[in-house]
């Protein structure tokens, strides 16, 4: 067992901030995380040209590669075994972590609500198709629809747009009034203003149309059009692609396990970015979808503090980016019709295909997976859970390790003699 001053999981913007800091500061520092490289979701394919252009990610990547920190990635956090430490497992093995402070980024993923036909192949996330492109997926000359709710749709668009996508429409579910008062509050935050017109140059050709979402995905074995709600009016499109994605959820699995509060669906944390487990603090989007600054700031204080340094003077912007947090929430909270979408055939539940009309007796998330295993799949309900939670009310159950699907062997280990290599 390897001790550190300093453990970080997740290595996006908030984790690669964290670390550096604390890092920079003497700390002996861990970062782990289950992709391959650091950046996270929001830097993706940073040898792009798009991404290379941030000189953040160029300063922090090189004070992690330079700095006295242990690099961990490719590898997951599965359970936490004994107070203060957590297990990894790796495609080689396993091995168990110390830490005499902890710092969690684990980070967000994308809200999907089901729909006939969402299971269809070329029906996908909105980050997930923007994934797919950046490792390699051709989209020169496809035509693409996007689609749900949040400031992504229209980054993604651009994005697909400069790589040669056809983008035949963004159908946005928020309304043009509580678009409008989202705009109007984004004059304080003219950086992110800039970006959202930029977008919009770049997807000039595309219509971008409010109050609309798609209702129904068509095709055999794969998508071939998709049916839109468009103000009230319906309208098909045949497309290749459909990205839909309602907004973001945070990763809180690991959060949960180490009983951290949750507060309003998220973590909640102190000035100094601790949460409610002594010695555990919180950075960026579990504690709110706000973005890369509020994530980099966060992270830089929850560095400084772990290395027993002052960060009251970060305070102030940290607040000013969690109210624009709340903002993105209001503006983009999802309206009831979507609730209406899914038909009794419809599977909410895609890993282990239970249909809606399964759930409509069921009366709690517990009483789901008893009966029919919903959330019980591959996914462990990163997919269903938050469905669920919009369509019935329901709230997920205290989670148990592994946090990730595991091997036996890795969780069956003792701490005191687990080896490093199986």
């Amino acid at each position: 067992m390897t001790s550190f001053d300093v453990v970080v999981v997740g290595a996006g913007p908030a984790g690669m901030a964290a670390a550096a800091v604390a890092a920079n500061y003497g700390a002996g520092v861990c970062l782990i995380d289950d992709n391959a490289l650091c950046g996270g979701q929001i830097w993706r394919g940073h040898s792009d040209t798009e991404h290379h252009t941030d000189r953040r990610f160029d300063q922090l990547q090189s004070a992690l590669e330079n700095g006295r920190i242990d690099l961990r990635y490719a590898a997951g956090v599965v359970a936490n075994p004994v107070p203060d430490v957590l297990r990894l497992e790796t495609s080689r093995g396993y091995d168990d972590i110390r830490y005499g402070r902890l710092i969690l980024a684990t980070g967000a993923r994308e809200r999907f609500l089901p729909f006939p036909g969402w299971t269809l192949q070329g029906v996908m996330g909105v980050g997930g198709i923007q994934a797919m492109v950046k490792a390699g997926l051709p989209i020169d000359g496809k035509r693409v629809v996007l689609a749900g709710s949040g400031p992504l749709l229209l980054a993604v668009a651009a994005n697909l747009a400069r790589k040669g996508a056809h983008i035949l429409g963004i159908f946005e579910q928020a309304s043009a009034l509580q678009l409008a008062r989202f705009g109007f509050e984004l004059l304080a935050h003219p950086g992110k203003l800039r970006d959202g017109v930029a977008y919009r140059a770049a997807t000039h050709s595309a219509p971008y149309r409010t109050g609309s979402w798609v209702m129904q995905a068509h095709g055999e074995s794969s998508l071939e059009a998709v049916t839109v709600s468009q103000r009230g009016s319906v309208r098909r499109i045949e497309c290749d692609y459909l990205g839909c994605g309602f907004h973001l959820v945070p990763n809180l699995e690991l959060p949960s396990l180490l009983k951290c509060e949750i507060q309003s669906g998220y973590v909640n944390v102190s000035g100094s970015q601790e949460t409610s487990t002594q010695c555990v603090y919180c950075v960026g989007e579990p504690t709110g979808i706000g973005g890369l600054e509020k994530a980099l700031c966060e992270g830089e204080i929850a560095g400084l503090v772990c290395a027993g340094r002052s960060a009251t003077h970060l305070y102030k912007r940290r607040d000013r980016y969690k109210r624009f947090a709340g903002k993105l929430d209001r503006a983009f909270a999802p309206r009831h019709e979507l609730n209406q979408l899914a038909t009794p055939d419809t599977f909410v539940c895609r890993c282990e295909d239970v249909s809606r009309h399964a759930l409509d007796s069921m009366h709690s998330w517990r009483e789901a997976k008893l009966h029919t295993r919903c959330g019980m799949g591959p996914c462990q309900g990163r997919i269903c859970g938050p469905a669920a939670e919009f369509l019935f009310g329901w709230n997920s159950e205290h989670p148990r390790p592994p946090v990730y699907p595991a091997r036996v062997s890795t969780l069956a280990s003792d701490v005191e003699t687990a080896p490093t290599e199986i």
